[in-house]
């Protein structure tokens, strides 16, 4: 058996390429899967934007200078097992290398989930090493796993984000200004943030997206970035920066005096990273990169696991009710298939194009049906 993987280069992330490597024998206690299908969005992009900064590109090693694997959210199925405890067959949904399969090492284990105990992820975050068992996780329904592959991770975020600005009494503001509206994670936020009774929120989009930003319902009001002084000058704000975009960012500090706080979440605008404005000398507060391991670590010590875990399965599943509507879906899934099709497809993300209404879902596992 052989695995192939899709390896980015890390300092140039448009370089790509396909490896193909002979499986090795697995060790006592580890259990092989094939990777079945896994989401690509622009929150990818922002993995490998900030792989080594944030020790993205340490979570599945490519073994080759240079080169990295972008960890991508999505569901496998075991197919070799060496752990009395994970059986053939049994279906997981977690935290995946781009690639056709992957060796996990799997400790802790509870009927819900087990964690990856591979010693080169035990310094990593911890939530990105836990695999969740289809048959028992109260996140998972039959027959929505593409919707579940696209959403989930970057709703949890959301849902975090709207969380830990809640926790800080907005910082004072009254104004919520979202960049880059139209991505997954950013109109999750405003879905949560629309519930909150005297915030105001506002997606920024370029003008291509706006209608479809204004057909969700959880933006009070949609602007393009060319016409921020629409909003008031002095309306006390919080900027979520989703994007990454540094003249952009930068724009939003000089004009809003009263911006109580700066978040950064993404940076899928890549080639404006280092842009004027991506710095730290920008007017207002500093801009701070929000780390969503660390509010689930603040609020699972505060409410305990199962009361944290609560919360956040009766908030998707709320968000997944909406965005699965029959009559109105938020969200529709593209399959690409093969290694050619997922190449393609990471090209495309990567250069931001296509509907927003359109979700990526990959596999190296599969091949393309041709006609």
């Amino acid at each position: 058996m052989s695995t192939t993987s899709l390896l980015i280069r890390k300092d140039q992330l448009a370089a790509t390429r396909l490896h193909t490597a002979t499986d090795e024998a697995l060790a006592d206690g580890q259990v092989r899967v094939r990777i079945d299908s896994f989401a690509l969005t622009s929150n990818n992009i922002t993995y490998a934007a900030f792989g080594d900064a944030m020790s993205y590109w340490q979570f599945f090693p490519s073994g080759e200078e240079g080169w990295g694997s972008i960890p991508v959210w999505g569901f496998a199925s075991v197919v070799q097992s060496l752990h009395p405890g994970v059986p053939v067959g049994e279906r997981l949904y977690g935290y995946w290398p781009m690639a056709s399969g992957a060796v996990l090492s799997p400790g802790r284990l509870s009927p819900e989930r087990f964690t990856d105990v591979a010693p080169h992820r035990a310094e990593l975050p911890a939530v990105y090493n836990q695999y969740f068992r289809c048959a028992s996780d109260p996140l998972y329904t039959a027959g929505t796993e593409d919707i579940q592959a696209l959403l989930r991770p970057l709703f949890i975020t959301s849902w975090l984000i709207d969380d830990f600005m809640a926790d800080n009494d907005f910082f004072g503001a009254n104004t919520m200004l979202l960049s880059s509206a139209s991505s997954k994670t950013a109109y999750g936020t405003a879905f949560q943030l629309h519930k909150r009774k005297g915030i105001e929120v506002i997606g920024l989009t370029s003008p291509a997206n706006v209608a479809f930003c204004e057909s969700l319902g959880c933006y009070d009001r949609v602007v393009t970035y060319d016409t921020l002084d629409s909003i008031a000058a002095d309306a006390p704000c919080v900027y979520v920066d989703f994007a990454g975009n540094g003249a952009l960012r930068n724009a939003i500090h000089e004009r809003f005096a009263n911006l109580k706080y700066s978040s950064s979440i993404g940076g899928t605008h890549v080639e404006q990273l280092a842009a004027k404005g991506a710095g730290k000398d920008l007017p207002g507060p500093r801009a701070t990169l929000f780390f969503a391991p660390a509010q689930i670590k603040k609020r699972t010590a505060e409410w305990g696991p199962e009361e944290f875990g609560r919360r956040m399965v009766a908030a998707w599943h709320d968000f997944m009710a909406t965005v699965t509507d029959a009559k109105a879906p938020w969200l529709r899934a593209e399959h690409h298939d093969g290694a050619a099709a997922v190449q393609a497809a990471y090209a495309q993300v990567l250069g931001g194009k296509g509907d927003p209404r359109t979700g990526h879902i990959l596999s190296l596992s599969r091949q393309a049906v041709t006609s």
